[in-house]
């Protein structure tokens, strides 16, 4: 699901173009859950961004080389995280996520529990992972120069 769920927004990011990928298992996806104590232990979909405040300029994205200290980041997990990707996303995509967004926390954090545990169940899973595009392989931070 996983996979597919990146697929989906790859499809669908006609925009910006400026979202970036990273499994959890990466060396990026473990400087950033190893970045902030309370995502130790996270198996979820995790959106990161520059934190707001005068230390993140508009429009300049920071250094995220190897060895770099990460930026302050704001972090945002399970359905936050899914309703931050749908906003990302725009068109009829960000009126869902303003609706998501209205939905109690604990009851779209159960939705999503629900919806990951029982993900393996999902009819059209498949076994293999398309090989990205170079153009969407660009964005993706999992390789040793992540």
């Amino acid at each position: 699901m996983c996979a597919r769920s990146v697929q989906f927004v790859l499809r669908r990011d006609h925009r910006r173009q400026s979202l970036r990928f990273a499994s959890l298992e990466s060396d990026f996806g473990r400087r950033i859950t190893g970045s902030d104590p309370r995502l130790a232990g996270v198996d979820s979909l995790i959106w990161a961004e520059p934190a707001p405040g005068p230390s993140t300029p508009s429009g300049v994205r920071p250094s995220l080389a190897p060895g770099d200290p990460l930026p302050p980041l704001r972090m945002l997990v399970r359905s936050d995280a899914v309703i931050a990707v749908a906003a990302y996303l725009g068109g009829v995509w960000r009126g869902l996520a303003l609706v998501g967004s209205l939905v109690p926390r604990p009851l779209r954090d159960g939705a999503y529990d629900v919806v990951a545990r029982n993900r393996h169940r999902v009819p059209g899973r498949s076994d293999r992972c398309l090989l990205p595009t170079p153009a969407e392989r660009e964005r993706f931070l999992d390789g040793p120069d992540a």
